[in-house]
């Protein structure tokens, strides 16, 4: 049995001030567990950002409901880990896979980003929800 030791959720429309909502919930978090590492918060709160500005940017609607972003983070004795979710959307457009560095394109770029930050990145659909549970690996672990 792995024991959470401090968790976060949001749920709210995919808008903007979302990021600045999931930011102060993660500066909120790692009060509850100073033991931590600055390079472990850093990185895991950067994936989880720049997952939350990708749903923002990009997640269109499967019908009439607007998308909705959904943030839930969970801290283990070893591991942080993120299920970041767009209710109500449509698939991902494209491949689900990172770009290539010094491709003409940026599609893609943000999940290479992403991947590089985290030990795991999974992606998850069910019905019209879209789900990447972005896990890291802690130092202290």
């Amino acid at each position: 049995m792995t024991d959470v030791l401090a968790s976060r959720s949001f749920r709210g429309p995919a808008a903007e001030d979302a990021v600045e909502s999931v930011h102060n919930d993660l500066d909120s978090l790692w009060l509850d567990v100073p033991f931590v590492q600055d390079m472990d918060q850093m990185t895991f709160t950067t994936a989880v950002i720049e997952s939350v500005s990708n749903i923002i940017q990009h997640a269109e609607p499967a019908g009439d409901e607007p998308v909705e972003l959904g943030v839930d983070i969970t801290v283990q004795p070893a591991l942080l880990q993120a299920r970041v979710s767009a209710f109500h959307a449509q698939p991902p457009f494209g491949p689900m896979e990172p770009a290539v560095p010094g491709e003409d394109s940026e599609s893609g770029r943000g999940l290479a980003l992403i991947e590089a930050l985290v030990t795991t990145v999974t992606f998850e659909r069910q019905e019209s929800t879209n789900t990447w549970v972005l896990s890291r690996t802690s130092s202290q672990g």
